[in-house]
């Protein structure tokens, strides 16, 4: 049964979440998640069984509660306006997992009759270009909330919102590292928008003479999470991967640790952790955890081991 205490969340371990999953169709397979798992961040039917099944469950009832709502306020008001998209947030650290669960969502959520166009949006899009950042001398805080054009996904977020047909966002490249000039993806009014990122979970920026932040246009939001011991293993472990893959490219923005041997490419990913992703992480991205619907805490097998929900 659930674990009730003095906390503004519902706990569950593993086990218990799991005995939800009768609630809801698992129409995917091994092959499906194969195709859907990011590098380092392995998920197997047994996973998206226990877990991701009841979780798209929960999100299905959530928005249809949000779409009856809607109706009534409407109908309360004698306006007749069409429903706009249901928006997700999933946050957390670098090599959490964020970018794998936000896929296995949208190819969940988008099975359900009620939602069947699903959009994922990374926020990486919306990272400064890399001469923006070298202009303002923060090329090395790539990833810290100054870094990206907060503005431009708040602009988004708002046009989604107010039900424009057309939105189009800007396009990252992992290879390159940066923006590609003049590239966008084009949404068309999904059912669902699901938007992943490190910092989607920040709150306002005390220094803006704005007070709106990315996070109120959110429906429902997800915090991934983990040890920071854990997280720190897991992105060395992908750092030693891409030396093989990404960083191997000719056009990579990383191509000089490709040939980096296994001493020298763990120390420099130890080093890369320690002076960003970690400070990013204390200072920044870690803080937002208790602002989240619900928040899913990994262990050292990738294995989600307890989900917290909020209490309604």
């Amino acid at each position: 049964m659930p674990r009730n205490g003095l906390s503004p969340y519902v706990m569950f371990n593993h086990d218990e979440w799991a005995e939800l999953a009768k609630n809801a169709p698992l129409p995917l397979t091994q092959g499906d998640l194969d195709r859907l798992s990011t590098l380092g961040d392995p998920i197997d039917l047994a996973e998206a069984d226990a877990v991701y099944r009841p979780l798209s469950a929960l999100m299905q009832m959530y928005a249809r509660a949000t779409g009856q709502l809607y109706k009534e306020t409407s109908g309360f008001f004698g306006r007749q306006a069409e429903r706009t998209p249901w928006i997700v947030g999933i946050a957390g650290s670098v090599a959490v997992g964020k970018s794998t669960a936000a896929r296995l969502l949208q190819q969940l959520l988008s099975r359900w009759p009620h939602t069947p166009h699903v959009d994922l949006v990374p926020t990486d899009g919306f990272l400064h270009p890399n001469e923006v950042l070298k202009e303002r001398g923060i090329m090395g805080r790539k990833g810290f909330p100054e870094s990206y054009d907060r503005r431009a996904l708040i602009d988004f977020l708002h046009s989604v919102k107010s039900g424009e047909e057309e939105n189009a966002v800007p396009v990252y490249d992992h290879i390159s590292y940066n923006i590609i000039p003049g590239e966008k993806i084009v949404i068309r009014k999904p059912d669902i928008l699901i938007v992943e990122g490190l910092n989607v979970l920040q709150p306002p920026n005390p220094r803006s003479s704005s007070r709106l932040t990315v996070s109120d246009f959110f429906d429902f939001s997800i915090y991934m999470d983990a040890d920071e011991a854990t997280l720190q293993e897991w992105y060395i472990s992908r750092f030693q991967s891409l030396r093989s893959t990404a960083f191997a490219h000719e056009h990579s923005y990383f191509r000089s640790y490709a040939n980096l041997s296994d001493e020298e490419a763990e120390a420099t990913a130890r080093q890369i952790w320690s002076s960003i992703n970690l400070p990013n992480l204390r200072e920044n991205i870690a803080p937002t955890r208790s602002r989240a619907k619900v928040i899913l805490t990994k262990g050292k097998d990738h294995r989600i081991e307890e989900i917290a929900l909020r209490k309604i």
